[in-house]
């Protein structure tokens, strides 16, 4: 065999060589490799961050919670579109969901205040800076020595919602869906989409892709598939774009059945009733069959375009003169000594604060080192006070007690010569007495 030439050997279960003469002792098991890395892409986990961007009370913290079964957003907590914002704002709100052994840690990005503004001039550059800098932050982390830990927060769907004005697009849809459709994969949703009737649903949605397609607007293009099935599935979802959804948390009695849908006085909306919204389709396709090729897209195509351009702009001493940005493009090597001055700073930093906690903790130790040597000053001269005072009441009673041991022993000194005297006398009687 030629060097560089690949020769294709299939082997069937058996470990048969189909189309040589030669013949495997048995099977091989490189077919288990699919195995392996479903087994480690599970205990490792998985990430996904959705965008979330659109007008107050189009019901998006709503949908959120109806997509993913979890309460993102509490009736405790007030949803992004009850909190006045005066200006465009970018909020991150992280959930870990687990299901079947599987763990998912999902990013929300909210933007509360976007299109509430009487002038919505450049409301959607908070936006564009926030996919902007977590592009940045991986291209950073990229380049770093040490890339074991690479947490992956770019944004890899954007789920836009129009309000269901029957009219078409606003300007403000086309501009924003304009200036992100390179950055990140949009998703066109019709919001509270029970509000139209089905004829004006799809009269809606054949004036909205118009638009797109008039004004040259990427939506997420799904990937072509050579499974016939799967692709006539792809087919119907295209159909259906965008897609018009329907949110709620509510659980209603229809037949005898519970199902998730809004009372209205003519009947019930089903959520999940592909009948009347598509929010089934959305729900299958963004978290059954194609969050991994989100992220795909969103790293081979939208994350390697900012790459290229990025590493493109840099020049010979490191420096982009990028006048459209307005900043400064370093090269991996005039960022990597700048990440060393950082670390180096950074350890100059933790070195005086450690000296300073230090110098704190000896100050501390001293006080309380003098503190106790007052008080066991303080506790030894009332020692030697009461000391004193017990030695002096102790002479006392020494002085006391030996005056009157001498008055006692005069006493008994006397009471003996008394007796003494008495006996004398008493023999002399007696002598008197015989004589």
């Amino acid at each position: 065999m030629l060097s560089g030439e690949t020769s294709v050997i299939e082997a069937d279960g058996n470990g048969d060589i189909m189309g040589q003469q030669k013949n495997l002792e048995g099977y091989v098991g490189f077919a288990n490799l699919p195995n392996q890395v479903y087994r480690k892409s599970v205990k490792r986990g998985f990430e996904f961050t959705l965008m979330v961007v659109g007008e107050s009370g189009l019901g998006k913290s709503t949908m959120i919670n109806s997509l993913f079964l979890t309460d993102l957003y509490s009736t405790d907590y007030p949803g992004p579109s009850h909190r006045i914002k005066k200006t465009v704002q970018v909020e991150q709100s992280k959930v870990l969901v687990k299901e079947g052994g599987v763990h998912l840690l999902l990013t929300i990005v909210d933007t509360p205040g976007f299109g509430d503004a009487v002038d919505n001039s450049n409301c959607w550059q908070p936006v564009t800076d926030h996919i902007d800098s977590k592009f940045e932050d991986y291209l950073n982390a990229e380049s770093r020595v040490n890339r074991r830990q690479m947490p992956d927060n770019r944004v890899h769907c954007c789920l836009y919602f129009i309000a269901p004005s029957g009219h078409g697009l606003k300007p403000l849809d086309i501009e924003f869906m304009k200036r992100l459709h390179e950055k990140v994969n949009i998703i066109p949703l019709i919001a509270k989409a029970d509000t139209m009737t089905p004829e004006e649903c799809q009269q809606f949605k054949k004036q909205i892709m118009k638009e797109i397609q008039e004004h040259k607007i990427k939506i997420y293009e799904f990937p072509e598939i050579d499974d016939e099935e799967e692709m006539k599935i792809i087919r119907k979802i295209k159909d259906r774009l965008p897609l018009a959804v329907v949110g709620s948390n509510t659980i209603i009695e229809v037949s005898g059945k519970r199902v998730r849908g809004r009372q209205y006085p003519w009947g019930v909306a089903e959520v999940e009733n592909g009948e009347h919204c598509d929010f089934t389709i959305l729900r299958n396709m963004l978290i059954r069959t194609h969050m991994q090729d989100l992220k795909d897209v969103t790293n081979n195509v939208h994350y390697e375009n900012y790459r290229s351009k990025k590493l493109a702009a840099v020049t010979y001493n490191g420096v982009d003169n990028n006048k459209n940005k307005g900043q400064l493009t370093k090269s991996p090597l005039a960022q990597m000594e700048e990440e060393r001055r950082e670390h180096v700073a950074k350890m100059k930093k933790m070195e005086q604060e450690m000296e300073q906690v230090f110098e704190m903790k000896v100050k501390e130790k001293l006080q309380k080192l003098k503190d106790s040597e007052a008080e066991l000053k303080r506790r030894h001269e009332q020692m030697k006070k009461n000391l004193e005072a017990q030695h002096k009441e102790l002479e006392e009673k020494r002085h006391q007690h030996e005056e009157e041991k001498a008055s006692w022993e005069a006493q008994q000194r006397i009471l003996e010569q008394q007796k003494l005297d008495a006996s004398r006398t008493l023999e002399k009687n007696k002598k008197k007495k015989i004589f």
